[in-house]
């Protein structure tokens, strides 16, 4: 029987080094279908508080490579506080070598990589994402290359993170009946928006799922599914009117949605 769980590879630098020490374990495990997500380039807190959140609402087991020891130890915390597996691919190694040199480490990102163009761009594209989450500024919106609407539970953020990850400037939006849509949506390129929708189905079920993960009723008026088609009839009304495309996002993976969004936009996500 296949068992499937979302692996999260959290670097500072490329995340080339936790990506094969994962992918190495998993292969110990046949039946295992691992749903690899890579988060390269993570420097500052608040970046890493916005993917840990992530590897919490997906139950996520992280590898990760940060040489900063600060941020290696809240992501440890973090994962123990959350009953997160968790696994430190270079802390132990750097303190062995540091015993035997005598010796303390640079504790400096990425010095086996080169800091290019490349490298900077991509780093402000994912701190840009983590800022605009959730429609948090809505004075940003005109920068940005993407605007993500959608109701709760439609991948906004997970996307968010992984078009920046393409040095793609992304803001993402919450939208419902009862929640003000910030009036810079309508000064923005439509051809820039893209409205993520769901099934009434499956949007109960994640919905459930995450009440449960807090260990609340699992049936509320959240979950609800009359509640929900009520939201998904709003969000289709919403994109009609802003005239942008709408994605399905039911059995879509981050990167199939994503392909939707660069090929709609002629970007090359590779070479933005």
């Amino acid at each position: 029987m296949t068992t499937n769980f979302n692996a999260f590879i959290i670097s500072d630098s490329s995340g080339a080094t936790a990506m094969s020490i994962a992918r190495t374990a998993v292969a110990q495990f046949p039946e295992a279908n691992a749903n690899f997500k890579r988060y390269p380039f993570i420097q500052t807190q608040s970046m890493l508080d916005g993917i840990l959140k992530l590897a919490k609402e997906q139950d996520a087991i992280i590898f990760h490579t940060l040489v900063d020891p600060d941020l290696s130890k809240l992501v440890t915390a973090f994962a123990m506080d959350n009953n997160l597996y968790s696994f430190d691919c270079i802390q132990k190694p750097i303190q062995i070598i540091s015993k035997k040199l005598h010796e303390s480490a640079a504790e400096v990102p990425g010095l086996v990589h080169n800091l290019n163009e490349d490298y900077f761009k991509r780093i402000s594209a994912i701190e840009f994402a983590v800022a605009n989450d959730d429609g948090k500024r809505p004075n940003d919106l005109k920068k940005a290359d993407i605007v993500l609407l959608g109701i709760s539970r439609t991948s906004k953020t997970p996307l968010s993170l992984y078009l920046a990850n393409q040095n793609l400037l992304v803001a993402n939006v919450p939208i419902g009946p009862t929640i003000q849509l910030p009036e810079e949506v309508y000064q923005i390129d439509h051809n820039k928006i893209f409205g993520l929708t769901n099934s009434v189905t499956n949007l109960k079920k994640i919905r459930q799922e995450r009440m449960i993960a807090y260990g609340l009723d699992p049936d509320t008026p959240y979950s609800d599914s009359k509640q929900i088609k009520k939201e998904l009839d709003y969000a289709k009304h919403l994109y009609r009117k802003l005239d942008c495309l709408q994605i399905n996002v039911y059995n879509k993976s981050i990167e199939e949605t994503a392909t939707i969004i660069t090929q709609s936009l002629n970007i090359n996500e590779q070479g933005h």
